[in-house]
């Protein structure tokens, strides 16, 4: 970990604070305000520095990107490049009673600040993520406009706003490292609009997606992206997500035709109409599908749906080794059969499975296939069901204290079989416990890493098997994430992925809509980026 000298770092904020004053001449008529505004900026080093080299600490008050984060003497990466540190970091700042108060003027009884319900809310469901702070209160929002009207007081009071939908992202999206607001979409439900003859459907950003396909199957419609059970339209926008049926219907980026958005000053925004096709203006629906809260909240979301297939079949294959099964999962995409899933699992995955649902499958690298084709309704359902219960049965390997890092790598299809071959020798040979599973089809391919998060050793271990698939995936150009996002767990490997400019370039976005730094704060984009 790399020390900093505190009276090295002193001298110079008071020095970087007279030039600031010097450049900027205060005014007689906001100078108390301007002063302390230059103060805080001036005195965010000194932060750091007290943190004793831990991850990243700054004001999400600031009214502006300032420079003094961007030294380049001091690495202010979260964590560091090679960090196992998984715990955010975030300066916190009590919000004021009469914020409260405007806030009850506005939920009345849709809002909480029990401390229970804060600490169930700051800690995602199965993500090994944590921060140092819970947020300072819960709101649940009933319509756009109650969005709308928080926001406004968040942006007046310069709160932190924390979107919250099912809760099952990954890397640590939903955390609050710096307190504020969490604003849980779960009552904002609304079917809105069916348009069978059109094939999209409006919605509410709460809605489930299991709770949207069992709406749609008496229509014979379905929406076909399908991440972890419990996700919600909202979040699942947030993310970009996909899951196992990408490989023929494209992730959330191609299913959503656009949506609504509350931008952190309160407007609202409509990125399109219900139209299949526009060429008119920037593609704003793009922009905020992944920007996990740190753009705006989602609050209504036009989505494209498809017809139930008539038939179809599905096989499992067995292989010896894992390079087999992935080099036959490729042969399949690359033969033109119409493949609807295609998914991988190691032999110790198939284990998991057989112990968790009382299955004798064949404790080998192995193949899941569904294809356009004859009826076999009941056969796909039994597999499908044990695929996605694939995590709980990685669980019911452990015990119960233990926790979980999935990753979620993409690299090109044909070096899938290369960084899965290799990945697999390195994971091994560690002493975790490490499955292997993948969406085959389309390059997609997770890790779970078993470890007990009491044991510094493990977590260095977990953390280390992470950094290895990561960069091996980077190096054969792919990507650190696939489908479950950036949060804060993925932050330091963005600027190898794709680059300061790109990332510069997503700064200033963020600074345009967002300059009082409320929206997710610490999320997404690498706080050392200076624009």
């Amino acid at each position: 970990m790399r020390c900093f000298s505190f009276s090295r770092l002193a001298a110079s904020c008071k020095a970087r604070l007279h030039q600031t004053l010097r450049s900027h001449p205060l005014r007689s008529d906001a100078s108390g305000d301007r002063l302390r505004s230059f103060a805080r900026a001036a005195l965010i080093p000194l932060a750091v520095a007290a943190s004793a080299g831990a991850a990243l600490a700054f004001d999400p008050f600031r009214l502006t990107a300032s420079s003094s984060l961007c030294d380049p003497g001091l690495d202010l990466r979260l964590g560091g490049k090679d960090s196992t540190d998984l715990v955010a970091k975030g300066i916190h700042r009590k919000v004021s009673n009469e914020f409260i108060q405007e806030l009850k003027d506005i939920l009345r009884d849709n809002m909480t600040l029990d401390y229970e319900e804060r600490c169930f809310h700051g800690k995602p469901l199965n993500s090994f993520h944590r921060a140092v702070n819970v947020p300072d209160v819960i709101v649940f929002p009933r319509s756009q406009d109650d969005v709308q009207k928080i926001v406004i007081a968040c942006n007046k009071y310069k709160v932190p706003i924390v979107p919250y939908g099912g809760a099952t992202s990954l890397e640590g999206q939903t955390l609050a490292p710096h307190g504020g607001v969490c604003i849980d979409m779960s009552l904002m439900k609304k079917f809105k609009s069916l348009n069978v003859d059109d094939l999209d459907i409006v919605v509410e950003p709460g809605i489930g997606w299991i709770e949207l396909n069992e709406y749609l199957k008496p229509y014979g419609l379905f929406f076909p992206l399908d991440p972890g059970p419990g996700a919600t339209i909202g979040g699942m926008c947030a993310t970009r997500c996909s899951g196992s049926l990408a490989v023929r219907y494209g992730t959330m980026r191609e299913n959503v035709i656009n949506l609504q958005a509350v931008l952190a000053n309160g407007e609202v925004v409509k990125t399109g109409s219900r139209a299949r096709k526009s060429a008119a203006g920037y593609d704003l629906a793009r922009l905020l599908i992944g920007s996990e809260g740190t753009l705006g909240i989602i609050t209504e979301v036009t989505l494209r749906l498809q017809r139930l297939p008539q038939h179809s079949v599905v096989a499992m294959c067995n292989f010896q080794t894992i390079k087999e099964a992935a080099d036959v999962a490729i042969a399949t995409m690359h033969s033109g059969i119409q493949v609807s899933r295609v998914e991988l699992l190691d032999e110790v995955q198939v284990k998991a499975i057989n112990i968790a649902n009382g299955k004798n499958l064949p404790e080998v690298p192995t193949l899941m296939f569904e294809f356009i084709g004859t009826e076999d309704a009941e056969a796909k359902e039994e597999l499908w069901k044990i695929r996605k219960g694939a995590l709980w049965a990685c669980y019911a390997m452990a015990p119960n204290n233990y926790e979980a890092i999935t990753t979620d790598v993409c690299v090109p299809l044909s070096r899938l079989a290369e960084c899965i071959s290799k990945s697999k020798q390195e994971l091994d040979a560690s002493p975790l416990l490490c499955m292997v599973i993948a969406h085959a089809g389309d390059g997609n391919f997770h890790t779970v890493i078993i470890f007990d998060p009491d044991q510094d050793e493990q977590c260095q271990e977990a953390e280390r098997l992470n950094h290895f698939m990561i960069h091996t995936a980077l190096s054969m150009e792919g990507t650190c994430t696939g489908e479950h996002g950036v949060g804060t767990g993925k932050m330091k490997y963005l600027e190898k992925e794709l680059g300061t400019g790109a990332l510069r370039t997503m700064k200033r976005i963020k600074s345009v809509l967002d300059p009082n730094y409320i929206m997710n704060p610490g999320k997404l984009i690498p706080p050392h980026i200076c624009i």
